[in-house]
């Protein structure tokens, strides 16, 4: 079994579930700070599981990594819908290029390998209905979402073109313990922050709606699709009730807390228009 970006939040609960059912693991992780890997998601299976430090983007070291693999998931990604917008040239090497290039080492090296590719629902953009399901528009509306959603399309074509089994799953919003990882990571790092300074949080009002999926739903959908010979090929989305909205889930985390207060902050100009923030203050 093989996790890229294996030492993320997803990325290392799946490898928890794995190693409990006594598969042999191996994760591929670049280990870079702002994405959220890091060595400690692995405590109690350390032993069992085999770590590469390694950049998807370094294409000539992933023959090696796939050759006798049974399955991979493919969670390796840069998630930041900011960071698409500020810096997209590393946006297109990570969900673009490399994503390319993971297909092609599949396919020239091992190409009986099962694949389950996690994407966005960033592809879909604003929603013309709720749920979203899978024959929603796609309608990226930054860097991120149109390369996560090249990154799908080359995984379904490699799948309908040279028989590399794939399937994408597509988590709504995994609550997560990176800022860079989920909206509920980013409200609940400041709630925890140590600081006890205002704290800002980007995007959390009324109107934004958010069905947030549970870390262990989501491995469980992924280890349904990479057994299903039905799924090769085919697009899920994850999700479900209850619809949270991101101000309900400030005031879920502030409970939590103890304490602590939050305020309607207008989102910059130049980051979003027409868009709140809640500004949030941890309790003495």
């Amino acid at each position: 079994m093989l996790i890229t970006g294996g030492l993320g939040f997803i990325g290392s609960n799946l490898a928890h579930r794995l190693a409990a059912l006594g598969a042999r693991v191996t994760i591929v992780d670049a280990l870079i700070p702002e994405y959220g890997g890091n060595r400690r998601n692995l405590a109690g299976i350390a032993g069992c599981v085999r770590v590469h430090r390694a950049d998807v983007r370094d294409w000539p070291k992933l023959p090696r990594l796939v050759r006798g693999q049974h399955f991979l998931f493919n969670l390796a990604g840069q998630t930041s819908h900011m960071d698409s917008m500020t810096d997209p040239q590393t946006d297109l090497d990570i969900n673009g290029r490399a994503q390319l290039a993971i297909l092609e080492a599949c396919r020239r090296h091992n190409p009986k390998i099962r694949i389950v590719f996690a994407s966005t629902r960033q592809i879909y953009g604003k929603p013309d209905y709720l749920p979203v399901d899978e024959k929603h528009p796609l309608r990226p509306v930054d860097v991120n979402g149109i390369n996560k959603l090249a990154g799908e399309e080359f995984h379904l074509l490699y799948s309908r073109v040279y028989d590399v089994r794939a399937t994408r799953c597509g988590s709504r919003t995994p609550s997560a313990a990176h800022a860079r990882e989920g909206r509920a990571a980013d409200v609940r790092r400041r709630v925890d922050s140590p600081a006890r300074r205002r704290q800002t949080v980007r995007g959390v009002g009324r109107r934004q709606l958010r069905d947030f999926t549970d870390v262990d739903d989501a491995v469980d959908a992924f280890l349904l699709a990479a057994s299903r010979d039905a799924a090769v090929g085919k697009v899920f989305n994850l999700g479900g009730p209850p619809r949270v909205t991101l101000r309900q889930l400030a005031e879920l985390l502030v409970a939590i807390n103890g304490g602590g207060k939050f305020v309607m902050k207008k989102f910059p100009r130049d980051r979003k228009k027409s868009t709140s923030a809640i500004t949030m203050r941890m309790a003495g």
